[in-house]
């Protein structure tokens, strides 16, 4: 079995959801008393967002770049940002390693292809939404990503941060997004992304009739395909 090295914090809510998400996968591949080889370098969210707030992106790659060194040496054999915006940085980080970083939103593309997905709404952090670095890579796979509305992006970035972020799940918050999905199927999106690894802890398929596509799943499964891969 390899070593996945989780760079993980941003936030810390979401980051429980992979470890324990790859440990049932390989439990579930493996059965016994299996678990899987896991190394987590968990970063200060506070300072990360300071540089995202300001745009300082090169120190966030620097910082980032850092901790999948570590990881590597430590003996990871992929890596993993363990959230969506900061794949931003995700060349800069790749190039300090020799070992895969997992990319979130190529994962993601992967398995809405499987899925026949070609028109996918797209929710997130502002950055994620509106910023080409991750939408382009849907667009690469032939997959069209359809945004919320200004005030919407705006709304559902605030949640994340002030909210979700903190552990703090609300009610009108929930049926804030489910508007706003319901929105996004209207415009004829076949499914939606939640591109942000807090998303899953709002809304789930349950709430809604449309297909839901969560990062967080979609990335710890292919963490653990790697893993386990030529076994």
């Amino acid at each position: 079995m390899k070593t996945i090295g989780l760079i993980g914090g941003m936030s810390w809510e979401s980051t429980v959801t992979y470890y324990q998400l790859i440990n049932e996968g390989v439990k579930d591949a493996l059965g016994g008393l299996h678990s899987a080889k896991v190394l987590l370098y968990s970063v200060d969210f506070f300072e990360l967002e300071a540089m995202m707030s300001r745009g300082a992106w090169d120190a966030a790659a620097n910082l980032l770049g850092g901790v999948a060194a570590r990881l590597e040496a430590a003996g990871a054999d992929v890596v993993l940002i363990c959230t969506n915006t900061f794949h931003k940085v995700a060349p800069e980080v790749q190039s300090r390693i020799r070992v895969p970083l997992v990319h979130i939103a190529e994962a993601a593309a992967e398995t809405l292809r499987a899925q026949g997905i070609s028109r996918v709404g797209l929710l997130g952090t502002k950055y994620t939404m509106t910023q080409a670095f991750y939408r382009d890579k849907l667009t690469e796979c032939g997959i069209e990503a359809l945004i919320p509305e200004k005030d919407d992006i705006d709304l559902v970035n605030r949640v994340i941060f002030e909210e979700l972020c903190l552990g703090i799940v609300k009610q009108e918050s929930r049926d804030e997004y489910l508007r706003v999905i319901a929105s996004l199927q209207q415009r004829g999106a076949q499914g939606i992304l939640l591109g942000c690894t807090e998303l899953g802890l709002i809304v789930s398929q349950a709430d809604v009739s449309i297909p839901l596509f969560d990062t967080t799943v979609i990335h710890a499964k292919k963490a653990v395909e790697l893993a386990l891969a030529d076994r």
